[in-house]
């Protein structure tokens, strides 16, 4: 029992810490502004990591590369934590490089998750308090995700079914992602 929730707390810690970096990585390839105060509590929560790898690694134009090197790192070190947590044993040397991928694909899982939350934050919210402080903030993460989808949509008027259509898409890519990483790794 004990080991279940020291899992539970581990995943949650984790996962919150993995998405916050996405979230950071995605405000700076949408060019979110900085003093934001969403973008400074994740800039805050998450400059501890990103900071020593920005001195190494530089970020692009519109690619994080530090913030996403940190998000693979903190999804490496979640999935070493839970195979010692789960097994009492320290990773074979085999088995670093699947997880290596492992930690991609977790990163990817917390990237959809990200994308399906905020999508469906923001449609609930659109029905219920369109004028919410956070609306800006999460039209401006969406948009780029949306609007594509809108591009291929009929136009039916007032009804936008494009977040319908990003939840599915991205429900369906953590499915696929799952299905994956457990036919590799067993996870």
């Amino acid at each position: 029992m004990f080991s279940d929730v020291l899992y539970f707390v581990l995943n949650i810690l984790f996962s919150l810490f993995g998405i916050a970096l996405i979230i950071r990585a995605w405000a700076y390839a949408i060019r979110l502004h900085p003093f934001n105060p969403f973008s400074q509590a994740v800039l805050r929560a998450t400059n501890w990591a990103v900071t020593p790898i920005r001195a190494v690694i530089k970020p692009s134009n519109r690619v994080d590369y530090p913030s996403l090197v940190a998000c693979w790192l903190t999804a490496l070190i979640y999935l070493w934590l839970t195979w010692v947590l789960l097994t009492g044993q320290i990773p074979a040397s085999e088995s670093i490089v699947r997880s290596l991928v492992a930690a991609l694909i977790t990163m990817a899982k917390w990237a959809f998750n990200v994308v399906l939350w905020v999508t469906l934050i923001q449609a609930v919210l659109s029905w219920v308090n369109p004028m919410a402080p956070i609306m800006p903030l999460l039209h401006t993460l969406t948009a780029p995700l949306l609007n594509p989808i809108r591009r291929v949509l009929p136009d039916l008027g007032g009804l936008d079914l494009s977040p319908l259509v990003l939840l599915v898409l991205a429900q369906v890519a953590i499915m696929v992602l799952q299905r994956f990483a457990f036919s590799l790794f067993g996870v």
